[in-house]
């Protein structure tokens, strides 16, 4: 065949860069292996669909990059057939991960006491990518062209390689803009608006309570209609005194729970204040234990981790929360995570004020508490060299995210030899961790005057996300692994990161006791070792883990 013959050959592949199929198709097939969490069919070829697409883009901008460089490249002949060779072995890879999908995904769902599955849709997830993928590729070939409009033109005033460089800087900056300025800040904006016509509705079958202590009653100085949904539900549910007497067989109290919604004041200071005086107003400061919660992002106070509290300590005690936001927790963690932190210092700040200022004999003890995004507004509440002189009682922080100040500084300086994911701070008597089993009991360590814990699963994805996985292996990938993660997750440049961000955003969809969800049994061992409830053996512990986890 002569060299015309072949060179026209190679031109009937002109949209196709087999460096970018093949590092494509890396990218697909590591999509498929396991991470933290379990992944339906369509989740996956979303995934795979993306990975595909980065890896094409990759390969494109080498190619692109040697060219522009003018380094040599293959004759036509031997990149014709090198073409046919590199395709054939692209699509043998991808039928092969594929093929195995179903054995990685149940490495994980077996963790979880999930039912294995007996395919993971192959077909499916290779049709779903394949259609995302064709819908990026176009995306890219639009682009492409703007960018030559745009160096073409550029070409008449400047020479031709600079050219080529400012129409690159100059496209990624309209890409840039638009998605920040027209489709991110729409995204949320929609999202915010829904997520507040959400938070306005009445939930079918709640109604104001009667007693006069309850938030939104007649009596309360705040008004119903401005807890929201997630507000409303807070203050509405939990255990009677009767209910925790029938368990325990003790005298018990009704628990108590205040709640400031976002409409129920004008600023974050005057809602802060509004919560002080609602505690006063139900002399909330005469009981055993009061909790400064830091809710999620959509201002929801998880009730597994509030009941287990009630009941170890027999009703006597007052949870209060102020809701900052009204989206997830996950936007919230990139869009507004410094909003929490305001409003968790100003409410922690009104209530420890009026706290400090009280007999320490008469007062009762103070703790923090937060899961998720409010962990990490929870920790940045207060600083604690501010707090030494009087300090309050401990904290429980549930799920931290993965960008929580204090979490991270004790992860990155634990102990040697223990485990990112289960690490051991220093003598163990101001902080410690914990996951599923629980690890509070460390031998010859005694706690401190203030007691802090951090419960926290393994496969977690907010709080072991990792931003710098597209290049090297995470910490809590070294070494022991947690119980809940499959020996089968491996680290591979890029796609990890896409695949953590992805279970990030998913964080909620494992089971009850796994991922970002958190077992009322697990949070009754965090509150025993915070808060040390007297009365309670053994058994009783084992008996109440079984009575909440059903």
């Amino acid at each position: 065949m002569t060299d015309t013959a072949m060179r026209d050959k190679t031109s009937s592949w002109p949209s196709v860069s087999v460096v970018g199929l093949c590092l494509g198709t890396l990218l697909f097939a590591a999509s498929l292996t396991p991470s933290l969490l379990p992944r339906a069919f369509v989740v996956q070829g979303v995934l795979s669909g993306v990975s595909l697409a980065v890896g094409y883009g990759i390969g494109v901008f080498f190619v692109s990059l040697w060219r522009y460089l003018e380094l040599p490249e293959l004759p036509n002949a031997q990149r014709y057939y090198g073409k046919i060779g590199m395709v054939a072995v692209c699509m043998g890879i991808a039928i092969f991960f594929l093929w195995k999908a179903a054995e990685w995904q149940n490495s994980i769902r077996l963790l979880m006491d999930l039912e294995p599955v007996d395919t993971a849709h192959p077909s499916k997830v290779g049709g779903i990518a394949l259609v995302l993928f064709l819908v990026l590729f176009a995306i890219g070939r639009l682009l492409k062209r703007v960018y030559v409009f745009v160096s073409e033109r550029l070409k008449r005033f400047v020479p031709r390689r600079v050219a080529y460089v400012l129409g690159i800087a100059l496209v990624g900056l309209i890409v840039v803009s638009l998605v920040d300025r027209l489709m991110l800040r729409y995204a949320l904006r929609v999202a915010d608006s829904t997520y507040a016509e959400l938070d306005a509705l009445f939930e079918d079958g709640i109604a104001p309570p009667d007693d006069p202590t309850k938030t939104g009653s007649a009596a309360s100085l705040i008004a119903w209609e401005t807890l929201g949904r997630t507000g409303r539900n807070f203050v509405t549910e939990g255990p009677g005194r009767e209910e925790i007497s029938a368990f325990t067989g003790r005298e018990a109290k009704d628990p108590m729970r205040v709640y400031v919604g976002l409409r129920s004041a004008e600023s974050v200071e005057e809602r802060a204040r509004l919560a002080l005086d609602e505690l006063k107003r139900i002399d909330a400061f005469k009981r055993r234990v009061m909790v400064v919660v830091a809710p999620t992002g959509t201002g929801w106070v998880d009730p597994e981790g509030s009941v287990a509290l009630e009941y170890l300590h027999d009703g006597d005690t007052v949870m209060v929360a102020q809701q900052y936001s009204y989206l997830t927790s996950w936007l919230s963690l990139l869009i507004e995570p410094s909003y929490g932190a305001e409003t968790a210092r100003a409410l922690f700040q009104q209530i420890y004020d009026h706290w400090t200022n009280l007999p320490a004999d008469e007062r009762p003890e103070l703790y923090l508490y937060g899961l998720s995004l409010g962990a990490l507004s929870s920790e940045q509440s207060t600083d604690f060299l501010n707090i030494l002189g009087d300090p309050f009682q401990g904290a429980l922080w549930a799920g931290p995210p993965f960008n929580s100040r204090l979490w991270s500084g004790f992860t990155r300086d634990r102990e040697p030899d223990t485990p990112a994911w289960l690490p051991r701070y220093g003598d163990g008597s101001v902080v410690r961790f914990t996951s599923q089993r629980n690890a509070l009991d460390i031998p010859g360590a005694e706690w401190g005057p203030l007691r802090i814990v951090y419960l926290q699963y393994a496969s977690d994805p907010v709080v072991f996300f990792e931003p710098l996985a597209w290049y090297r292996r995470p910490s809590w990938l070294v070494g022991e692994r947690g119980p809940d993660v499959s020996p089968e997750l491996t680290w591979y440049p890029i796609v990890t990161f896409l695949q953590l961000g992805l279970d990030m955003a998913l964080a909620t969809t494992a089971p009850l006791g796994y991922g970002h969800l958190y077992a009322p049994e697990h949070y009754i061992d965090a509150w025993m070792a915070v808060t040390a409830p007297d009365g309670w053996s053994g058994a009783d512990i084992a008996r109440l883990k079984q009575a909440l986890g059903k």
